[in-house]
């Protein structure tokens, strides 16, 4: 049996819980093959981000050319691409590359530590953005690309508006720091596909955004709608979410194996 083919192009994180480790684990998770381009090396941990150091472009060309050209790729997904030089060299690649593209525009850590150099800004919004099938900005990175800033659901559909007015065909709005039930915005600027689920009191969520995106990328990799895949994925995080992983003195990962835990006897 082949599985389908899923590529990261993130930052390493050493803790275990975001970035291409935690995208890893999820197409694992969920039955896909995944390769991996390390864009930046991460210090990290559950309390916080100690440091970060970008590759240099070339390193990045490299190891995307190596796995493209030869095992191929079926979907791929970014997240952390620290500073304008690797925004454009990625958004270059994608554009030569005909497989979904899902784009995680990560700018501050779970714990507000700065992963995208404000320079940077530009390039996602002109380069990186345009070449996305889907964009899933939280509603921080929303008001660092667009100015809209959100405080209520009634406002996810201005946000979404304002996303897609930068060039990706579909646009996911998560709206996880909202109060109340977890709802999120799926949009193509003609239709609108609003995801609620339960929200869990457990502070464990580290990783919740890379784990998302990586897992609408296996879904589209195995050939789901968008809609489809958005669906399937809001479902593995939450229940990712509800379990929950402690792990160190701070804030733990999301538990990317919980469809796999067996009951201690």
């Amino acid at each position: 049996m082949k599985l389908p083919l899923v590529l990261t192009v993130a930052g390493s994180d050493s803790g275990g819980g975001a970035g291409i480790q935690a995208d890893l684990k999820t197409m694992l998770a969920l039955g896909t093959h995944g390769m991996s381009v390390i864009a930046a090396v991460t210090a990290q941990n559950s309390l916080g981000v100690q440091g970060y150091w970008e590759l240099p472009a070339e390193a990045v060309r490299a190891q995307y050319r190596s796995v493209a050209d030869d095992i191929g790729v079926q979907a791929v997904k970014t997240g952390m691409l620290a500073s304008a030089p690797l925004v454009e060299t990625v958004a270059e690649l994608l554009a030569e590359t005909d497989a979904p593209v899902v784009v995680d525009p990560v700018g501050v850590s779970k714990h507000g530590d700065s992963l995208l150099a404000a320079s940077a800004l530009d390039s996602v919004r002109r380069k990186l953005l345009p070449v996305a099938t889907l964009a899933t900005p939280n509603l921080d990175e929303v008001a660092q690309l667009t100015g809209v800033r959100v405080t209520e659901e009634s406002e996810l559909s201005r946000a979404a508006d304002a996303m897609l007015a930068l060039g990706p065909r579909w646009v996911l709005i998560k709206g996880g720091h909202l109060p109340g039930d977890a709802v999120d915005l799926l949009s193509d600027g003609s239709r609108e596909v609003w995801l609620r689920a339960e929200r869990y009191d457990n502070r464990h969520t580290h990783g919740t955004g890379c784990t998302l995106a990586s897992a609408i990328a296996a879904g589209l990799a195995k050939g789901l709608t968008v809609p489809e895949a958005v669906r399937a994925a809001k479902e593995y995080v939450t229940g990712a979410i509800a379990a929950g992983f402690p792990l160190g003195a701070g804030i733990g990962p999301v538990d990317h194996g919980w469809r796999f835990r067996q009951p201690l006897t």
